[in-house]
């Protein structure tokens, strides 16, 4: 999903909505596949470490039965997303909101409804994701 640059006027209450802005990614310092292959499940990972990326298999929607073709990397977050401890209380705010955005598809969400996706305060989420500092490319979205 791709969104409109944010406006810096905009302050962001619980019911702003906030996504993963790939283009962050694009523009910093850090390696987004290292990034996501720290949320595949171990064995997928290192089998992906060694793959070239870009390389392109069937996925089939276990809920749809939909056939799609995604990268290997984007299979393998979506099987650890699978997993009922993808997201936990030992995983950071940061990577737990991250992980919710894998899982959905980079659908925005708010700090109310990531708190429930997540075990973690709104208020928290709120005060982490609005700062000026933009943490692993999530920051409001403006549609």
């Amino acid at each position: 999903m791709v969104g409109n640059k944010p406006s810096i006027l905009i302050k962001p209450t619980l019911d702003t909505q906030f996504y993963i802005d790939y283009s962050w990614w694009d523009r910093s310092d850090e390696d987004l596949r290292t990034y996501l292959l720290s949320h595949v499940l171990p064995e997928q990972r290192d089998r992906l470490s060694v793959t070239e990326a870009g390389s392109v298999i069937d996925y089939i929607d276990p809920e749809t039965g939909e056939v799609s073709q995604l990268d290997e990397l984007r299979v393998a977050i979506r099987r650890a997303a699978e997993d009922p401890n993808f997201i936990n209380p030992q995983t950071s705010l940061v990577d737990s909101v991250f992980r919710v955005f894998l899982a959905n598809g980079n659908v925005p969400l708010s700090p109310r409804e990531l708190a429930e996706k997540t075990g973690r305060s709104a208020g928290t989420i709120l005060k982490t994701f609005s700062s000026s500092r933009i943490y692993k490319g999530i920051r409001p979205y403006t549609p």
